[in-house]
C-alpha cells in the first residue's frame, strides 16, 4: 500500500482529528486506526445542530393494543432531551424502537441519518443504552465485564484497556474495578451499567431512570455527568423524577396514551399548560395609601381601575395592604402574552413605586399533571 504524507483534518464522530502522518498508515487505514497514530491529536469540535434522531408518525401495536400512536419528534445533535409520561404512556416502547430492540408497526425512525429498519446495525453502533435494570453479569468482575462489552461492541483490541481506564474515571469505578459485580451496591451497579453504555463512545446515549437507587451525592454526580456528556453527544433521558429533567435537560417531551401531548423547555411547557398567566405586583401610589377609611378604598379602586383598563389584563385583585402605604395585587392575563414590560410601563406612567413584579411560575409537576390528565 502507498503511504500518505500530508496534513489532514478528519471528522470522527463528535470530534475532529488533525495531524500529519507519514508512516504506518495506508489509504485503507480506518479513522479509528488513524486516531492511534502518534502524530494525531483530538481537538474539541462542537456538534452541528442538525437532527440526530428523527421519528415520523411512529406507531407500535401489540396485537389489539396500540402502545405508541402516530408519534413524531426530532432531537438535535448535542441536545439533552427528557421524556416524561405516566405509566403506559409509551416511553419504554419508544426507546426500544429507537434502539432497534423492537420494530415499528408503521412510521419511520432515523438515527444519525440511518433508517432503523434498513440499517439497524449502523443505528446500534451509534447508540449507548442503559435500561432501568442494567444488563450486568453478576459473576464477572467490573473490569472483565467492561472488557467483554468492549469486545461485543467491536472495539479494536489496542483501544480496550484505554477505554476501560477512561470509563473507570468518568463513572467513579476505581474502588470496585476488581470486584465481582454481584457483590456491588445498586449505586455501583448503576455506574457499571452507565460505563458499558459509554464504552464504545456512542454519538447517542439513551438512559432509562439512570439515578435509580443512588444516594443524593451520587445523583448530583450523575446529573453533572449527563450535562457534560450532552456537550459532545445526544442524550435522551427517561425518568419519573421531574426535578431531574428540569435540572439536566434542554427540552422535554411529554407522552400520554402513546402520543406526544407537549414538548418544549420547562418555561414553554408552563405557558402551554397554564390557562392564564398570573402576575403579582406590590406597589405604592405616589402619595402612599391612606391609613384607613374612604380615602384608602378610593386609592385602591383607582389602581384597580387602571390595571383593569390595560389590554389583556383580567380580574385585578387586591390581596392585602402592607406597611409603608403599599398594596399587593394579583392580576390574570392571557398566557400567550408576556405583559411584564407593559405592567412596568404602567407603573412608571402613574408614578407607582414597584417593590415586586413577578409572573407566577407553574411547577413541572403541575404542568405534567395538567397535560397528561387532559388526554385521559
Amino acid at each position: 500500500m502507498p503511504t500518505i504524507s500530508r496534513n489532514l483534518v478528519v471528522p470522527l464522530g463528535s470530534k475532529v482529528m488533525q495531524g500529519k502522518f507519514t508512516k504506518g498508515a495506508s489509504q485503507g487505514t480506518s479513522l479509528q486506526e488513524l486516531s492511534e497514530l502518534p502524530a494525531f491529536h483530538v481537538l474539541p469540535h462542537p456538534l452541528p445542530r442538525t437532527p440526530m434522531i428523527e421519528v415520523a408518525h411512529l406507531t407500535k401495536c401489540f396485537g389489539p393494543i396500540t402502545a405508541v400512536r402516530d408519534l413524531s419528534f426530532r432531537v438535535r445533535a448535542g441536545e439533552v432531551v427528557g421524556i416524561l409520561g405516566p405509566n403506559g404512556a409509551g416511553k419504554t416502547t419508544t426507546m426500544r424502537v429507537l434502539t432497534c430492540y423492537l420494530p415499528a408497526t408503521s412510521g419511520e425512525v432515523k438515527v444519525g441519518g440511518f433508517d432503523a429498519v434498513e440499517h439497524s446495525l449502523e443505528v446500534r453502533r451509534r447508540i449507548g443504552y442503559l435500561p432501568e435494570n442494567a444488563p450486568l453479569y453478576g459473576d464477572m468482575t467490573v473490569r472483565d465485564y467492561l472488557r467483554f462489552m468492549a469486545r461485543v461492541r467491536r472495539l479494536a483490541a489496542r483501544l480496550i484497556e484505554r477505554r476501560i481506564q477512561e470509563m473507570t474515571a468518568v463513572c467513579g469505578l476505581q474502588a470496585v474495578l476488581g470486584r465481582v459485580i454481584g457483590e456491588l451496591s445498586k449505586g455501583y451497579r448503576q455506574r457499571v451499567g452507565l460505563a458499558q453504555a459509554l464504552i464504545h463512545e456512542p454519538q447517542i446515549l439513551i438512559l432509562d431512570e439512570p439515578t435509580s437507587g443512588l444516594d443524593p451525592n451520587q445523583i448530583a454526580e450523575i446529573r453533572q455527568l449527563i450535562k457534560t456528556l450532552g456537550r459532545e453527544r445526544t442524550v435522551i433521558l427517561c425518568t419519573h423524577i421531574l426535578p431531574e429533567v428540569s435540572m439536566t435537560c434542554d427540552r422535554i417531551l411529554i407522552l400520554s396514551n402513546g402520543g406526544l401531548v407537549a414538548q418544549g423547555t420547562t418555561e414553554e411547557l408552563s405557558r402551554q399548560a397554564a390557562g392564564d398567566a398570573v402576575y403579582h405586583l406590590t406597589l405604592r401610589p405616589p402619595q402612599g395609601l391612606p391609613a384607613e377609611g374612604d380615602g384608602r378604598h378610593a386609592a385602591l379602586g383607582e389602581v384597580r381601575a387602571k390595571l383593569e383598563a390595560m389590554p389583556g389584563i383580567r380580574r385585578p385583585e387586591c390581596l392585602e395592604t402592607i406597611d409603608g402605604g403599599r398594596a399587593r395585587f394579583r392580576v390574570s392575563a392571557d398566557a400567550a402574552r408576556d405583559l411584564g414590560e407593559e405592567l412596568f410601563r404602567l407603573a412608571v406612567e402613574n408614578g407607582w413605586t414597584l417593590s415586586e413584579l413577578r409572573r407566577e411560575a407553574v411547577s413541572l409537576e403541575e404542568v405534567f399533571s395538567r397535560l397528561t390528565t387532559r388526554e385521559k
